[in-house]
């Protein structure tokens, strides 16, 4: 099994106005890693596309109840948000660019199409009757932390040197 260092899990109300309230707890629980802000604003799009997809797709705007579950692992980041909705019938058509199962509401049916651009990794459950479950994973890069902890160590260095010259 595998070891997560550190995780969070949160439930809520499929309203709309929940949509953001998950996208702030999933970046604030993301940032003791130390992202960019364009690694922030990728998890927070597809974060918000899956949790409309399941108040406006799952539940069709009826009551219902959406699980968060954030990982991190290392460099890692694991995202699975579940509804206990509708369900979908064919995934495949559903993750298809520009398809949307409700193009009365002006859906642009792009969201599984955002969720994949933005994570590294995207994976699709789902049963009819029972709800879907959307996993995706992104890496946090660790090159650039390594050059500022480089760059931390040198001016600690730097000021060591100028303490020992003025002695």
């Amino acid at each position: 099994m595998e070891h997560f260092k550190n995780q969070m899990v949160v439930e809520f109300d499929s309203i709309s106005k929940n949509e953001s309230f998950a996208r702030v707890v999933v970046a604030a629980f993301v940032s003791r890693l130390n992202p960019t802000l364009e690694e922030i604003a990728d998890i927070k799009t597809a974060v918000s596309e899956a949790v409309t997809n399941s108040i406006i797709h799952g539940y069709e705007n009826r009551d219902g109840r959406i699980r968060i579950e954030t990982y991190i692992v290392e460099d890692t980041v694991t995202v699975i948000i579940k509804d206990y909705g509708i369900g979908i019938a064919d995934i495949d058509k559903a993750m298809e660019p520009m398809y949307t199962s409700k193009p009365e509401l002006e859906r642009s049916g792009m969201g599984f199409a955002f969720m994949e651009a933005f994570m590294d990794e995207l994976f699709v459950e789902s049963a009819v009757g029972q709800g879907t479950t959307v996993t995706m994973r992104k890496v946090i890069k660790q090159e650039r932390k390594m050059t500022e902890e480089y760059y931390a160590m040198g001016q600690k260095n730097k000021a060591k040197e100028e303490n020992q010259n003025r002695k």
